[in-house]
């Protein structure tokens, strides 16, 4: 409101280089406070000055002025487009080759936080010439060079599978593997973010990914005592796992089943979305890969996750998961049953509080399972803890199935009375002559009046 914006901009060209660098800085952090002041450092036409000025200046100035670029850029695809038309991505390209790592590190930052927005703009970092660059920059030995480097490549694989692969035609996958066990964290994170970013596209993307020899290094990072490289080295596992049931098969025999397992466990809130998820790919790929998940003990830690998160997506999640792992035969569906999750998917079904989103999950796992269960007699018992809880609808689907498999299988009848299944069906108040009291006397027409009583 002071004018501050037009009595800086002469100072970019003061003849005292510390007057010209300090001017800089301060744009770039008017700019990088809100949309507004870096709307008024574009509309001073100010960037022009900056960039046409950059290649003559020494490093302390190439940083501020990156600095000012990145300010600007953050905030809004529009505001990234006008560093673009002032010819800025060439000039950070040109910082990209300096000699001093602080100036092709603040330049790295600048053009991640261009490419982040959209495609376009992504686009736009690459026709400019950055990814290899960008790719030696991960090379050098400076710790914050390369993990800026890293997230920028990450920014620009995002967006589609074209800018994917071209990060990988400059040689990222084998540089960025090979970083996937070094010992700083926020390396680790943009790591398997970059990673992650790749291989969610397509089949071959992931698989260029996998023959880095990612396995079984990865699975280290979901031990780690980061949060954020658990969190991302699940979600690369995820990328990887949804894509094919080969990709699924690999993970399970680099023993990844069970790392994720022990990750999900051993964590809280979104740290175990990534790792949910891909118990349900992996399970939902084949019969015999859901069954790898049942084995390695995965439903208690997912019923756990139904229980202890309060955020209903993390719930729906493992609602799901669960569903993929009960949805392929009866012994699958059992499996689930007799681990006591359908009293809980069904209340979570029925209760108005829960999101769209989770209840249509939690009604879609209950009658997969359901489904499955009803084929096969010897499992029926599995579903007795429905009886008191399932509502009308549901309840008539069971004891019809009960109705039907009673009178002719004695080895049921005998389970239902021992496990408890009749008692619970005593209990259940129906309308006289209703369908739900035609199944109770049907069932109870299968046994000796005295044992009914």
């Amino acid at each position: 409101n002071s004018g501050v914006m037009s009595l800086l901009r002469p100072l970019l060209l003061d003849v005292v280089p510390t007057i010209r660098q300090t001017a800089a800085l301060a744009l770039g952090r008017l700019a990088n406070y809100n949309d507004d002041l870096a709307e008024a450092v574009v509309k001073g036409n100010i960037l022009p000055q900056l960039v046409c000025s950059l290649s003559e200046q020494n490093r302390f100035y190439k940083k501020a002025a990156a600095f000012v670029l990145r300010a600007v850029g953050k905030h809004s695809p529009q505001l990234a487009q006008a560093i673009v038309q002032c010819g800025g991505l060439e000039m950070l390209v040109i910082c990209l080759e300096d000699f001093d790592p602080g100036v092709k590190e603040a330049a790295s930052w600048a053009l991640g936080y261009i490419g982040r927005h959209n495609s376009e703009l992504s686009q736009a970092v690459v026709d400019a010439g950055a990814v290899p660059l960008l790719v030696l920059c991960i090379q050098e030995p400076e710790i914050a060079l390369k993990r800026i480097a890293a997230s920028t490549l990450s920014d620009i694989s995002k967006h589609s599978p074209e800018l994917a692969q071209t990060v990988v035609d400059a040689g990222a996958i084998a540089h960025l593997a090979q970083m996937i066990l070094n010992p700083d964290a926020k390396l680790k994170r943009q790591v398997l973010s970059a990673l992650s970013q790749i291989a969610k596209h397509s089949v071959d993307l992931a698989e260029l990914v996998v023959e880095a020899e990612i396995f079984p290094v990865v699975l280290t990072c979901l031990k780690d005592s980061d949060e954020y490289v658990k969190k991302n080295g699940a979600t690369l596992i995820r990328e990887i796992a949804k894509h094919t049931p080969e990709l699924s098969q690999l993970i399970v025999n680099a023993g990844g089943v069970a790392a994720v397992i022990d990750c999900i466990g051993s964590c809280r809130g979104a740290v175990r979305l990534p790792g949910i998820m891909v118990l349900g790919y992996i399970a939902a790929h084949s019969e015999n890969l859901s069954m790898a998940v049942i084995v390695s003990k995965g439903i208690p830690p997912l019923c756990a996750c139904l229980i202890e998160e309060h955020e209903d997506h993390i719930k729906a999640a493992a609602a799901w998961a669960l569903g993929q792992v009960g949805s392929h035969t009866p012994e699958h569906a059992c499996a689930v049953a007799v681990a006591n999750v359908l009293p809980t998917l069904l209340a979570m079904y029925m209760d108005t509080q829960s999101s769209e989103d989770l209840r249509m999950k939690a009604s879609i796992s209950t009658k997969k399972a359901l489904k499955n269960i009803l084929q096969k007699c010897t499992y029926l018992p599995a579903l007795e803890p429905l009886l008191h809880d399932a509502p009308p609808n549901i309840l008539k689907h069971i004891l019809g199935q009960f109705s039907k498999v009673l009178p002719h299988d004695s080895k049921a009848r005998r389970l239902f009375v021992t496990t408890g299944g009749l008692k619970k069906v005593q209990e259940i108040k129906a309308e006289p002559g209703s369908l739900l009291q035609e199944y109770i006397n049907a069932i109870n027409n299968c046994y000796p009046e005295e044992i009914v009583r």
